[in-house]
Order: C-alpha cells, then sequence, then structure tokens
C-alpha cells in the first residue's frame, strides 16, 4: 500500500478552501452587522445585500441612499471589518492555512 501525495494535498486543499471560504463569508456578514449596528440600520437588511452585492457597491449605495460622507463610512468599514476579525479569530481561531504535516 503506497502513500499518494497527490490525493492528500488535493484533499488539503479542498478542506483549507472550504474553510477559508467560509471564514471569509462569516467575516463579511459580521463586517456588515458591525456596520449596521454602527449606523443604527437593521443588520438583517443589510446582511441580506452580500448576496447581491459586493462590498463596494454597497458602501455605494449607503452612501447615495443616506448621504454619508464616503470617507467616513469608509473608515467606519475598516474599523468594522478589524472587529469582525478579531473575533472570528477569537471564536473559529486563527484563518492562516494549516500545514501539511
Amino acid at each position: 500500500m503506497a502513500f499518494d501525495l497527490r490525493a492528500a494535498l488535493l484533499r488539503k486543499e479542498e478542506v483549507e478552501s472550504a474553510r477559508l471560504m467560509d471564514f471569509e463569508f462569516r467575516q463579511r456578514a459580521r463586517t456588515f452587522r458591525l456596520l449596521a449596528e454602527a449606523l443604527g440600520a437593521s443588520g438583517d437588511e443589510l446582511v441580506g445585500e452580500i448576496a447581491l452585492s459586493d462590498d463596494a457597491g454597497i458602501l455605494d449605495r449607503l452612501v447615495a441612499e443616506r448621504r454619508l460622507d464616503r470617507a467616513e463610512l469608509g473608515a467606519s468599514y475598516a474599523r468594522c471589518r478589524a472587529e469582525a476579525y478579531r473575533q472570528l479569530v477569537g471564536e473559529l481561531g486563527d484563518p492562516t492555512p494549516h500545514r501539511l504535516g
């Protein structure tokens, strides 16, 4: 019975990719939930937008609809994204890919 390194690497890639995509999605949803909280808006409504648009599109819509300053909203978004990352690392651990070994 021989060890199939290629198959092991492919399995690792699949598992790591799924784990990283899950972390990225959770971070995006948490970021917009925190941003909605900071803006006094509905978190569910804003998080629902992530299925329809990219982050820049959502921010552009917020600027247009709420007449917000783009720079202030961008700074608020960056703070919320960093906080979401910090919270998720605390809950799920560091998303850095695990070494094979």
